[in-house]
């Protein structure tokens, strides 16, 4: 479980692509020191397993499935990506619960800079529009973010990016038509089933 809470940004050292999986290093002094073997990290929104690490980097395995849903598989040596080390119990719960479990891929429309921020519009598929809600929480790449605005119509998604924000994440580096890992929030979901179930049912 995380929290959307970046702490440090990393750069893909290694990728070596095998049939069923890819293995990922990522160089990460700020975090690498805290995982272990079998550790759970987010990168990019992904909750992965560490399975080397050392005080300067970390490996990973992707598998196929992974590389085909999120956006993970766009990445490329020396990409930039979003990292959170696992929430512990003990800590605050400063952005929202994040599984780290995409839910889907979206894209990058616009952006627009204003004095202090960011405005970004990300295209996110229609399914998922039904769990986004004005002043809600969505993870975008990891980050967790407050909507600002939607538009159901094109099935778009508008956030303010506030300097701290684009000062930790990788998002100060996203362009229009960047593709973004998408995790709605989950408690949305739950909710969704059991309506449905209990219309079922009935």
């Amino acid at each position: 479980m995380f929290t959307g809470l970046v702490q440090a940004v990393g750069n893909v050292a290694e990728i070596n692509l095998g049939e069923t999986n890819a293995r990922m290093r990522i160089s990460a002094a700020d975090i690498a020191k805290e995982l272990s073997n079998g550790d759970s990290v987010s990168v990019n929104g992904v909750c992965l397993t560490v399975i080397e690490s050392d005080a300067a980097s970390f490996s990973v395995d992707v598998m196929t499935q992974t590389l085909k849903l999120t956006s993970i598989g766009a990445l490329e040596i020396n990409s930039r990506v979003n990292l959170e080390l696992a929430t512990r119990v003990s800590d605050r719960l400063g952005g929202h619960l994040v599984q780290g479990h995409v839910d889907g891929i979206g894209k990058v429309l616009s952006i627009e800079p204003g004095d202090r921020w960011v405005a970004m519009e990300v295209n996110i598929p229609k399914h998922l529009m039904r769990y986004v809600v004005v002043q809600g929480s969505i993870c975008i790449e990891g980050v967790s973010l407050t909507v600002g605005e939607l538009s159901d119509e094109r099935d778009v998604v508008k956030v303010w990016l506030i300097p701290e924000t684009l000062e930790k994440t990788n998002l100060s580096l996203k362009i229009a038509g960047d593709l973004l890992n998408i995790e709605v929030d989950v408690l949305a979901k739950y909710v969704d089933r059991l309506l449905t179930r209990r219309e079922e049912i009935q």
